[in-house]
């Protein structure tokens, strides 16, 4: 007669406790890959622009975004975004400032890189290109989409940092140097960690690649 082997309680507390451990783990890889669910790719291979020059390709965790930079509103600044993005500086630049539903901020390249956040110095750091004269615009609407230059509390101290709007912020228009628009990607924009309140985001989201259409 075939003995049944009961196992033991410590055995039982065990079994339970990987059980739980491979759901939590199942659950974490399924939230992180929903959050970019229903995204659309935004393949460049099927789209066309009028001003292929002034494309830039924004890859984050969710797909790209994409940018059309407006030299004829801002040129000094677009000039600057541009010289950045060909040297890849961008790249690892994270997006240590978001406010939900609002505006996403990043491009400190010198405290603000996703292989070095300094939380005591972000938001201070310099290009070595040196500060720009703000190039305000009375006609650029800060609709949703638009993408500006941040600059401190003074005007005339824009460098690399910019930010993009989540909505609408009339507020902006003539206080910020305009550098253009999303055309395709505001859906991504949205999906990027916010800070839940606090000043700054923690692990924060970062831009993988930033590339002009024509280097893309």
């Amino acid at each position: 007669m075939i003995k049944t082997i009961k196992a033991s309680k410590s055995e039982k507390i065990l079994f339970i406790f990987l059980i739980v451990l491979a759901v939590s783990a199942f659950s974490s890889f399924f939230l992180l890959k929903s959050k970019c669910l229903f995204i659309d790719s935004n393949d460049l291979n099927t789209l066309n622009f009028k001003n292929p020059d002034n494309i830039a390709v924004m890859n984050l965790e969710c797909g790209n975004v994409i940018i059309e930079l407006y030299p004829e509103t801002s040129p000094k600044a677009v000039e600057r975004f541009k010289i950045l993005i060909k040297k890849k500086m961008y790249d690892g630049s994270a997006f240590y400032k978001v406010v939900e539903n609002t505006l996403v901020q990043a491009g400190d390249l010198e405290f603000g890189n996703i292989k070095y956040l300094d939380y005591s110095k972000i938001g201070s750091g310099k290009s070595g290109l040196g500060l720009l004269k703000s190039e305000l615009s009375d006609d650029f609407e800060f609709t949703e989409g638009s993408v500006g230059f941040a600059r401190s509390t003074e005007f005339d101290s824009e460098d690399s940092e910019f930010f993009i709007t989540l909505k609408d912020i009339p507020i902006y228009q003539g206080e910020y140097t305009p550098l253009g628009k999303v055309k395709f990607g505001i859906d991504i924009l949205k999906k990027i960690k916010t800070g839940n309140k606090a000043i700054y985001v923690l692990r924060p989201d970062y831009i993988n690649t930033f590339r002009m259409l024509e280097t893309n």
